[in-house]
């Protein structure tokens, strides 16, 4: 699988859709070790995009020091220019450049959150017992991560490449049916690393507005790695995008009041023991 470029602008265009399931994820993360007068919480968010859904971090945590990490330099971009700076509770809110597959804390950190971006990172839950070693006693690890690998969104996509036409150029750099694990398997793995686990799975069922409302949501995710490996070729790229275009309106059909996109999601939260 590639690293995709990604595009702000079009990611942003479901922001709304995209942002439910982080508040979701954050109504379950308990109180932090460090709250006043303590001091101020340390969070991170890995994968934080355009930094969007982070600034939801400090209206929870006024006074919290937050660094968003990602490792797109288009998000960071708009990350930095749109959020970066002092928080209105007395905290700071700073952006990073920083891999998922590598990054350990390189401090004591009250909560580290993930949103939707470990179904990108290969071996995630080998990454899980550094980033518990980094909190603090009582400290947690919040995720959410898509959960529909093989629903007609995804599946139409991976069938597309695997095509004659398309296989040569995009048989091996979309995301694999077991980018994610199953609950069971994120449970026990936290658990084993000494967390009080909760994990839950939640299927929204998002309408969608516009032509082709299917094809521009996944524009800003799922399709980005064929978008990327046919960027120098306009006219391939455009031919693949209609002939998926094409399965997906068969697929989720529209009605008067939109088009149903059931999206299910995983979740997590792990609270280390103190």
């Amino acid at each position: 699988m590639t690293n995709p470029t990604w595009d702000p602008g079009q990611y942003l265009r479901h922001a709304g859709h995209r942002a439910r399931p982080f508040t979701d994820l954050l109504a379950r993360v308990p109180a932090l070790p460090a709250q006043p007068p303590a001091g101020p919480p340390r969070i991170a968010d890995l994968g934080c995009g355009p930094g969007n859904v982070t600034v939801l971090l400090a209206e929870r945590w006024p006074t919290a020091r937050i660094t968003g990490y990602d490792n797109s330099p288009e998000m960071l971009d708009k990350a930095h220019v749109d959020h970066e700076g002092p928080t209105p509770g007395g905290g700071r809110l700073d952006f990073a450049h920083a891999d998922a597959r590598t990054w350990t804390p390189e401090e004591p950190h009250d909560l580290i959150v993930s949103n939707a971006t470990l179904q990108w990172v290969p071996g995630h839950l080998d990454r899980f017992a550094d980033w518990i070693a980094a909190l603090k006693p009582g400290g947690a690890l919040a995720f959410q991560v898509p959960d529909n690998i093989d629903a007609p969104l995804h599946a139409l996509m991976r069938e597309l490449a695997a095509t004659p036409r398309w296989k040569p150029r995009l048989g091996d750099i979309l995301r694999r049916t077991d980018s994610v694990h199953t609950p069971g398997a994120y449970l026990d793995r936290l658990a084993r690393l000494g967390c009080v686990t909760d994990v839950w799975q939640t299927t929204y069922l998002h309408v969608l507005h516009g032509p082709d409302p299917v094809l521009d949501w996944v524009k800003g995710t799922g399709l980005r790695p064929a978008l990327t490996a046919l960027a120098d070729d306009p006219e391939a790229r455009d031919a693949f995008v209609a002939e998926y275009r094409d399965l997906l309106r068969e697929a989720y059909p529209g009605a008067a009041y939109g088009t149903v996109l059931p999206f299910r999601r995983l979740f997590a939260v792990a609270v280390k023991e103190a």
